[in-house]
C-alpha cells in the first residue's frame, strides 16, 4: 500500500524501495509476490530501468503465469530494449490468455512496425553477406556469417541423443526447457550491429533455472548476476547465492569436462572459447555457491578446468 501511494505521487524511487521491502518480508503468498514484482516493474519502467523492470516481470510471470499485467509490462520493456521479437512473443502469450485485451494488440503492432524498420536499416546499412539466413517462425534469428566472424560455434539441429539431458546435468530436469518454449526469445541483431542472446542459468543444487531473454554479447556475467541476485531468491534459505560468492561453469558434453567461467568476462568472450558450443540457440551456464559441500560433491570425479 505504501508503494502504491508513492507510485500515485510519481515518486517511483520510493515506490521501488517500498515494494522491495514488501518482497523482503517473504510472505509465502505467490500471488501477492507476483503483484509486488509487477508493481516494482512498473516503477522501474517509469524510472527508465527497463532491464530491471523486465527481470521483475519475468519473475512475476514465473510465480503467476497468467498474470496479464506482468506479461504486459514485460512486453513494454522488450519494446523499450528493442527486443521486438520477444515483445511480440509476450503479446501473443497474453492474447492467448485474454484475446479481448486490446493493449496486447497495440503493443504487438508497435513492436512489429519497429522490427520492420530495424531490419530494413540492418540490410541497408551493413556490408555483411546476408545470403545465408536462418529463419524460425518467419522471424529473422541470426546470420551465420555474423557468428562465423565472431568465431561462435553453433549446434543447429541436435541429434536425438544430444536432446537428452547430459550426464553432467542429470541432476536437473528441464522438462524440455528451450528459449522458445520459455518466452519465444531468440538471438537477434540490435540496431548497433550487436547480438543479444537468450541465456539459461542452471542452479543444480536447488534444481532451479533463470532465463535472461536478451543478454548483450558485450555485457559481463557479473553485471547480470548483480541484477539477478539484488535480492536473495526464495529457494536460497542459507543465503549463499550472493553475486560475489558464485562460480560459473559450462560443460563440454563431448569430452565430459567442465570449464569455469570468469564472471568478469563478457558473454562474447565465453562464447568464443574453443570448447563452447551453443546448443538450440541458447547459451547455458551452471551456477554454484563457492566452496559449498554440494559443489564439491558435484565435481567429484569430473575433470574441471578452473581459472
Amino acid at each position: 500500500n505504501e508503494g502504491n501511494e508513492y507510485f500515485k505521487e510519481k515518486d517511483y524511487g520510493r515506490a521501488v524501495a517500498a515494494y522491495s521491502e514488501g518482497l523482503r518480508r517473504r510472505c509465502g503468498d505467490a500471488e501477492l509476490d507476483a503483484v509486488l514484482l509487477t508493481n516494482r516493474a512498473a516503477a522501474h519502467f517509469h524510472l527508465g530501468n527497463y532491464r530491471s523492470a523486465l527481470n521483475d516481470a519475468i519473475q512475476a510471470k514465473k510465480l503467476k503465469p497468467t498474470h496479464l499485467k506482468a506479461i504486459m509490462r514485460g512486453a513494454l520493456c522488450h519494446v523499450e530494449l528493442k527486443n521486438f521479437l520477444e515483445a511480440i512473443a509476450w503479446c501473443e502469450e497474453g492474447m492467448q490468455i485474454d484475446s479481448k485485451e486490446k493493449k496486447f494488440v497495440e503493443i504487438r503492432a508497435k513492436a512489429d512496425k519497429l522490427k520492420g524498420k530495424e531490419l530494413e536499416g540492418t540490410f541497408l546499412g551493413t556490408q555483411t553477406d546476408f545470403s545465408t539466413l536462418v529463419r524460425e517462425d518467419q522471424f529473422l534469428v541470426f546470420s551465420l556469417p555474423l557468428l562465423q566472424e565472431r568465431n561462435i560455434k553453433l549446434v543447429l539441429e541436435p541429434s536425438d541423443e544430444e536432446e537428452e539431458v547430459s550426464d553432467g546435468l542429470a541432476e536437473i530436469c528441464l522438462d524440455g526447457f528451450h528459449s522458445d518454449s520459455a518466452t519465444g526469445a531468440k538471438v537477434h541483431l540490435d540496431a548497433d550491429g550487436n547480438l543479444n542472446w537468450p541465456v539459461l542459468f542452471l542452479y543444480p543444487e536447488h534444481e532451479q533455472t533463470d532465463f535472461t531473454v536478451a543478454f548483450h554479447e558485450n555485457s559481463r556475467f557479473i553485471d547480470h548476476l548483480i541484477v539477478m541476485f539484488a535480492e536473495l531468491p526464495p529457494w536460497d534459505s542459507e543465503k549463499k547465492y550472493l553475486p560475489n560468492n558464485l562460480e560459473l561453469y559450462f560443460e563440454d558434453e563431448e569430452r565430459e569436462e567442465m570449464y569455469e567461467v570468469n564472471p568478469e568476462h563478457t558473454l562474447l568472450q565465453v562464447l568464443q572459447h574453443e570448447r563452447y558450443f551453443v546448443k538450440a540457440g541458447t547459451p547455458t551456464v551452471l551456477v554454484f555457491a563457492k566452496r559449498s559441500p554440494f559443489s564439491k560433491k558435484y565435481f567429484s570425479g569430473k575433470k574441471v578446468h578452473r581459472l
